[in-house]
């Protein structure tokens, strides 16, 4: 059991969802072992938020996740349904039959090379071997050997080889995780599961929806602690219907518990194909409405830069080259950034439960947040001196496909910095230091922090004081630097400080600049040449302004869209007066984020 910890289920729904998936659960295998290097931080993650503890039938002790993963035929290549770990006793049953049998085998798919690749440089054996396990009392696993704790060779395969996301998972999972759609296929031009209304009918099923229930019971019921579920829900397919109906029944079942939904869409795509493009944007707007129906938060991830019909380029970050058409290298960077906005509701002291950290940003009727990320942060100096270099610019890269237009306000956000060493968290100078600032003079790294936010959000202050304060003529204009600690003592915003950063060994692709050194921070001589293995993040869950214009948008687009020229979405289930209701939803979410609320940052 989770030993106290408050427990998450997680659910990945959808192909690229299982690619984010794979990239966070290897991301989190990385971070359980021991730290090998004094450079590394105490653990202040609790992993018992996210893994389960088991027993294997020969008595081997297990930390698997707490997950359930629900894809298409196709999608699994060499991993087993039933996975490696555990033998079903279904599958062992005795068979009655006496008579003539006869044996239909399938034959397995090889691993992928590039996993074997990776997997052969750290020493770890690919047959179905012992598992390691969960052997101390604080939820980290017993230190690596010593082939494990040495850097690992870059793989000969090429990235590209990558075709889906079991092709580099090297998690092992229990049996219940996986559950298998053989409805609809993952590849091929037919048979997709294209439309929302599919989607939906999936879990209208009983076998389906027997499955995803007895699974639920399954992790449910073991749980001391549960605080709510994160789902990973495809948003630009019939996966979007999938999460709409889990999330209903979800909020049925489990009522109280917090349902944080992350909307997932691959990269950037191309005007060729304008039947793929509608279907993006009709699976993306009934997925947003329906979601937000029945989830405690929504926020949809994408490094596109619109929600829309017409594609923008992808976002870019210091540091970090990354192919857009590749789901490999895009679900890397966004698992970095999930790994990182998640950490409130996973810290081993003090934790923000989901449903507190989800109220905070959800007042209101605002239950569609956007994320933002800095990757990596750079690390090589003090906290005060690079904050001040970022200058009045937004650090976050956007990733909600919302883009970062001037003028943003904010109406609450979660901040989580990752990754700078404690030496590197002040740096006070002398009094005359023409270089100095209010920056220089915080005496911690949470004040550093605080006072940048509060810098970078000056009507923030000026705001929430003015809801506050009792108006009068004859009072003088607060200063926004007067008050301490106003912007976070707002229950509408909380920030974070860790030491711990963020996992990038392989099979994490090779995405850093070979300017950035072992532990990601840009050395002052030449580039060093080796493969980053952590790196520090800044990241940001917001309830932003800017969602006035994007939702706003997305319903002028959806209006414009007559539904009987897409048979094939009707014939799932949809129709004239359904688009009409979203286009409605969807103005109505956009009214909450404008940005002349009396309440934005």
């Amino acid at each position: 059991m989770a030993g106290g910890a408050r427990e998450v289920l997680t659910l990945q729904l959808g192909h690229f969802a299982g690619f984010v998936g794979a990239h966070w659960w290897n991301q989190q295998d990385a971070a359980l072992g021991r730290p090998t290097d004094a450079k590394e931080a105490p653990a202040e993650l609790s992993p018992d938020v996210l893994y389960r503890t088991g027993r294997t039938l020969h008595g081997l002790d297990t930390y698997t996740p707490r997950l359930i993963i629900m894809d298409l035929k196709g999608s699994l290549s060499s991993l087993q349904q039933e996975g490696g770990l555990y033998r079903d006793k279904q599958l062992d049953a005795a068979i009655a039959w006496q008579g003539k049998l006869t044996t239909h085998k399938e034959e397995l798919c090889p691993k992928n090379p590039y996993l074997q690749d990776v997997l052969s440089a750290e020493g770890v054996r690919s047959s179905d071997g012992v598992w390691r396990v969960k052997s101390i009392p604080n939820g980290t696993r017993e230190a690596c050997p010593a082939s494990l704790a040495q850097t690992p060779t870059p793989p000969a395969t090429p990235e590209s080889s990558v075709r889906v996301w079991s092709d580099f998972l090297r998690v092992r999972l229990h049996p219940r995780s996986i559950c298998m759609i053989h409805k609809y296929n993952h590849d091929g031009d037919t048979g997709r599961l294209e439309a929302f209304g599919q989607g939906e009918s999936i879990l209208q099923e009983p076998g389906y929806l027997e499955e995803l229930e007895d699974r639920l019971h399954f992790y449910v019921e073991e749980c001391d602690y549960l605080q709510g579920f994160q789902v990973l829900c495809d948003l630009h397919d019939g996966f979007s219907g999938v999460g709409a109906k889990t999330a209903e029944l979800l909020q049925d079942e489990y009522s109280g518990r917090g349902l944080i939904t992350w909307g997932l869409l691959p990269g950037p795509y191309t005007l060729g194909e304008p039947q793929k493009s509608v279907y993006r944007l009709l699976n993306t707007a009934f997925g947003l409405v329906r979601l937000t129906a029945h989830s405690s938060l929504v926020c949809p991830l994408s490094l596109g830069g619109s929600l829309g019909l017409r594609p923008e380029p992808p976002v870019t970050f210091p540091h970090l080259q990354y192919d857009a058409t590749l789901p490999f290298h895009c679900s890397a960077i966004l698992a970095t950034a999930l790994d990182t906005v998640t950490v409130p509701y996973r810290l081993r002291c003090s934790p923000v439960p989901m449903v507190h950290l989800a109220d905070m940003l959800s007042f209101a009727g605002k239950k569609v947040v956007t994320a933002g990320a800095t990757i990596p942060f750079p690390s090589g100096q003090s906290l005060p001196d690079t904050l001040m270099q970022l200058g009045g610019a937004s650090p976050w890269t956007p990733l909600s496909a919302c883009g970062d237009p001037p003028g943003t306000r904010y109406f609450a956000h979660s901040v989580v910095l990752r990754g700078v060493g404690s030496a590197l968290h002040t740096s006070p100078l002398p009094a005359a230091s023409s270089l100095r600032s209010p920056l220089h003079t915080c005496a911690t790294g949470e004040e550093v922090l605080t006072q940048y936010l509060r810098q970078q959000q000056p009507r923030a202050v000026r705001s929430v004081q003015d809801s506050l304060l009792p108006s009068s003529p004859t009072s003088p204009s607060p200063s926004p630097l007067a008050a301490p600690h106003l912007l976070f003592s707002c229950p509408h915003s909380s920030s974070h400080l860790l030491l711990t950063p963020c996992k990038v060994v392989p099979p994490y692709p090779r995405l850093f600049s070979s300017s950035l050194s072992k532990w990601g921070s840009v050395p002052d001589g030449p580039p060093v040449g080796a493969a980053a293995e952590s790196i520090a993040v800044f990241g940001n869950l917001a309830s932003s302004s800017a969602l006035h214009q994007t939702l706003g948008d997305l319903a002028k687009e959806l209006s414009r869209l007559d539904l009987r020229r897409w048979a094939s979405f009707m014939a799932a289930g949809a129709e004239q007066d359904d688009l009409e209701e979203v286009v409605q939803e969807l103005h109505s979410l956009a009214q909450c984020y404008r940005p002349s609320d009396s309440l934005a940052y």
